[in-house]
């Protein structure tokens, strides 16, 4: 069994965690440095990520934002996934140091960022949310496998009022919030049997639907 394996297999979604225990922002530093390898659409890296590790900021904007879920409070720190409705205006800026090494050419550059405006611009709303929230979690998935395998355990959450969370931390139109991960260390005691888990046959098709 693969190291990669293992680690699939023990990452669950944690609901009661130690409440004393506290994550540094160094410690997130370390995640957050190997999830920009992310893949996103274009490399537009659409994912923002915003850490609250402020157990003020926590137990009242987070918790009342997130319909008073436990897990929240007793979290080491909630990370809100957010996704960049305009992450598309940095195709440019993105691609310059491909373009300054020579690996693209000006015609390619110009392209690129011509193709990926109008993309963007002609899909309109909808496209672009669709966009921001599909490669936000992408990043998210790789952020919780990550935190598992330093020794962190987490939780997805889509439970939350995503207006009051906006208002509560003044976050800007321009991202959507995804969703929010709660992190710290599992309490054991109150973890809960892993739920079921379709086989292959239910969930995988094979050429014809």
């Amino acid at each position: 069994m693969s190291q990669f394996q293992d680690l699939v297999q023990a990452r669950r979604s944690a609901n009661t965690f130690h409440p004393d225990i506290r994550i540094s922002e160094q410690e997130l530093q370390d995640m957050f440095n190997l999830v920009k390898f992310a893949p996103s659409a274009f490399n537009l890296q659409h994912t923002h990520y915003f850490a609250v590790t402020d157990p003020g900021i926590k137990n009242n904007v987070i918790y009342e934002a997130a319909n008073k879920q436990h897990k929240v409070l007793t979290s080491s720190a909630v990370i809100v996934v957010l996704g960049d409705l305009e992450a598309y205006r940095n195709v440019g800026q993105i691609n310059e140091g491909l373009l300054n090494l020579g690996v693209i050419d000006q015609f390619e550059f110009d392209a690129a960022v011509a193709d990926v405006t109008r993309m963007y611009e002609e899909g309109g709303d909808t496209f672009k949310r669709d966009e921001a929230i599909r490669n936000a979690s992408l990043s998210a998935m790789l952020f919780m496998l990550i935190a598992k395998d330093k020794g962190w355990d987490t939780c997805p959450m889509i439970g939350f009022d995503p207006e009051r969370l906006r208002q509560g931390l003044n976050i800007p139109d321009r991202y959507v919030p995804v969703m929010m991960i709660t992190i710290g260390k599992e309490n054991t005691e109150k973890q809960r049997p892993r739920g079921y888990r379709k086989p292959i046959g239910e969930f995988v098709t094979y050429n014809e639907i």
